[in-house]
């Protein structure tokens, strides 16, 4: 008799152990993801305490802030620059000359049609109008690379005009500041 219940004890309390779940409190949240899709300013070293004070010391993440456009789309089979881009490209270039660590990618893009190696040639001229201009703008050469991915990396995946306008760019990405 004393072995059943003793059994029985020690069940309940295995099962009794197995069924609870530990509360969340702040030490067991995950920490938060970076975003790594646009670049990081540099902080004073405090922690902002609101997002507008987050904008505010990271142009990159407000979203009123031509910087943090970080795509320049072209109209099918083209390399001209529409118009409403420019101004982005200047606010770029503005920040690279007066930051003279930055360094920047421009990777031009394509959507799926044509064959790669003429999606390969449209995503270089893409990507070399956006350096002209941001060299006019008076960027240092050293400062900018270019390279084409064609149709390689995709922004939309589909296989209809939305898809494809999103895929017909040239992306700006810092590699260093």
């Amino acid at each position: 008799m004393i072995k059943k219940s003793a059994f029985s004890l020690l069940l309940v309390t295995l099962l009794a152990a197995c069924a609870s779940t530990p509360t969340k409190t702040a030490a067991t949240k995950p920490a938060p993801v970076e975003n790594m899709t646009q670049p990081a300013a540099a902080t004073t070293g405090a922690a902002p305490e609101s997002n507008t004070q987050a904008t505010a010391l990271n142009p990159f993440m407000d979203p009123n802030n031509p910087l943090s456009k970080m795509s320049i789309y072209f109209d099918t089979d083209k390399s001209h620059i529409k118009s409403q881009y420019m101004p982005i490209i200047s606010a770029h270039a503005q920040y690279i000359s007066s930051h003279p660590s930055a360094h920047v990618r421009l990777e031009g893009n394509c959507d799926e049609r044509g064959s790669t190696e003429y999606n390969l040639a449209l995503g270089e001229r893409r990507a070399v109008a956006v350096e002209k201009v941001m060299e006019a703008d008076g960027v240092p050469s050293s400062q900018l690379e270019t390279i084409s991915y064609g149709k390689e990396k995709p922004k939309a995946l589909g296989h209809n005009e939305a898809a494809w306008a999103q895929n017909r760019r040239t992306d700006i990405d810092y590699l260093s500041k």
